[in-house]
């Protein structure tokens, strides 16, 4: 196809006749361990009832993604893109709109775009989805609606795409532009927020298989891979997200281990900051900028460092429940208070209108930061019998977050 015959063909905005079941809805299906094979064999057969039916196949694409299906789940997702572009979430039944934003979304797994389904979930906004696949211009006639967000996640995958759409997009036409997305990139955002007062980022260096290869091998000094490069080092595969391939290596030979099981060819370090508070306990946060504003979404405890909530224990133990109670109601006179300064900083730097901050505390209470990227997912799931704090923490975010849609609209 010709870069004429793809402009029009991103011009004709095939669209979905049906709306999707959407990420939010089958999620929370897996989360509470529901059973997706049945959603599974009901849009199969919608499928191949009617072979235009590409919501079917798009939710089907979702469903294969979250049983851990990722090459069958793209696969089906390209085979639903070939039909229709252009996918609606419609609004739950009864429901008055009163926004219709229109997310740009980029192919690809559930990290790939923000989850905005979990954002506008029971609102009273329309949310709209055009993908566009990497090389194609935002075409000059969009589907209509009131707000555009720019959805894509930064990614080797992504960023052409990116780079096009900032060079296409004027500053302020746009919900995150992504010009300021691209800086979420783990090595750039450590360069945007050095020297920030209380703030720690390590820095983070990219980095092929043979010069690591080299580094165990004692063929060559970490430090010229990474300016500030000490063991142990943290290492993860370019691109990789919820601790796939991630881990700490405290030594050369250790590192010659860890790459012996990996795949992949590129790889980011960081040096390993010990974040163990005086109980010996590691405790990751969640925060949320919404407008430069931060709200707290969670809080993991675990004596592992390497804390993942759903892999913390949070729902055994009423204790850590209680400390994440303590952290969410009272973050803005608590950790939200301590750090301010620190977080608003951050948010100017990045210049992004929501973003997502994984973070923790030094043991000399500096704001150590582990990842900016506006594609977290940011949910209501936890159910309310065993999380009753969540709810009115998460619903003022959400509110929050409204807000600046219809700010943004306005």
């Amino acid at each position: 196809m010709t870069p004429q015959e793809t402009t029009a063909a991103v011009n004709a905005f095939p669209s979905a006749a049906a709306p999707l079941i959407g990420l939010a809805r089958l999620m929370t299906v897996a989360f509470h361990g529901g059973d997706l094979r049945p959603v599974a064999a009901a849009l199969i057969a919608r499928a191949e009832e009617d072979e235009t039916d590409a919501a079917a196949l798009m939710d089907l694409s979702t469903v294969l993604f979250l049983q851990g299906l990722p090459d069958l789940g793209l696969a089906t997702q390209l085979q639903a893109l070939a039909m229709a572009r252009h996918y609606r979430l419609e609004l739950p039944h009864g429901a008055h709109p009163r926004l219709r934003l229109l997310a740009i979304m980029a192919p690809g797994d559930l990290m790939t775009n923000t989850p905005l389904s979990f954002l506008v979930e029971d609102g009273d906004v329309v949310l709209d989805m055009l993908y566009l696949r990497p090389g194609e211009a935002l075409p000059a006639q969009l589907p209509a609606h009131d707000l555009l967000y720019m959805a894509v996640s930064e990614s080797d995958a992504t960023r052409a795409l990116l780079e096009q759409l900032a060079a296409q997009l004027p500053q302020g036409s746009v919900i995150n532009h992504p010009s300021h997305i691209l800086n979420t990139a783990r090595d750039r955002a450590h360069a945007a927020l050095q020297g920030v007062p209380g703030l720690l980022m390590p820095a983070s260096a990219r980095s092929g298989r043979l010069s690591l290869e080299a580094v165990g091998q004692g063929r060559l000094e970490v430090s010229e891979l990474l300016p500030d490069g000490v063991f142990p080092l943290i290492v993860r595969p370019v691109d990789s997200h919820a601790g796939h391939g991630l881990e700490k290596v405290e030594t050369p030979e250790a590192l010659s281990r860890y790459l012996a099981a990996q795949a992949e060819d590129e790889f980011f370090l960081s040096r390993f900051i010990d974040y163990a508070q005086p109980d010996g306990l590691f405790r990751k946060y969640r925060v949320v900028m919404v407008a430069g504003r931060a709200y707290a979404a969670h809080m993991g405890v675990s004596a592992h460092w390497m804390i993942h909530y759903l892999n913390a224990g949070m729902a055994e133990s009423a204790d850590k429940r209680e400390e994440e109670a303590a952290f969410m109601s009272g973050f803005d006179t608590g950790f939200g208070q301590r750090h301010r300064q620190a977080l608003e900083t951050l948010a100017e730097r990045m210049a992004l209108d929501y973003l997502v901050i994984d973070c923790a505390e030094t043991p000399a209470g500096e704001l150590l930061v582990f990842e900016v990227d506006p594609g977290a997912v940011v949910h209501r799931m936890d159910p309310p019998e065993v999380f009753a704090y969540k709810r009115p923490c998460m619903d003022r975010l959400y509110t929050a977050f409204h807000a600046l849609l219809y700010r943004a609209a306005a």
